[in-house]
């Protein structure tokens, strides 16, 4: 069984930072549950547009407010605690935070550590291990 605390986690070493957010990863792929588990910060006013071509990604939303942009559509979602969005399909989007957002996420394959988005918009298939 796992047990691990979010405030512990965070003190761990298990917490990554980029410039429009903070991950905690709470389960990744040295876990051996076969997706990994997160609870991400958006800062607000932030828009970061992603493209996960290595993961699927599905994120639930449990505090702050923003929005969701399908690229492809042009159709955009309110966000906001209790919504949840899967990205089935690879979609390109734009997340922008009006307020600090408080997601659950969950990525399959699991991501390993220290992923943060690439030039595409994606996290890599490898990346720096988190050992704590």
């Amino acid at each position: 069984m796992i047990v691990r605390r979010l405030d512990e986690a965070m003190r761990a070493g298990r917490r990554v930072e980029a410039p429009n957010w903070a991950s905690t990863r709470l389960l990744l792929k040295s876990d051996g549950m076969g997706y990994s588990l997160h609870v991400t910060t958006i800062h607000p006013g932030t828009g970061t547009e992603m493209e996960y071509r290595n993961h699927l990604e599905t994120v639930l939303c449990i505090g702050g407010e923003g929005t969701l942009l399908e690229l492809a559509t042009g159709v955009e979602h309110e966000i906001r605690p209790g919504v949840m969005y899967a990205l089935d399909r690879h979609d390109r989007h734009v997340l922008r935070a009006r307020t600090e957002l408080q997601m659950v996420c969950v990525f399959n394959p699991p991501l390993i550590g220290r992923e943060v988005h690439d030039e595409t918009g994606a996290y890599p298939l490898d990346a720096e291990e988190i050992k704590a």
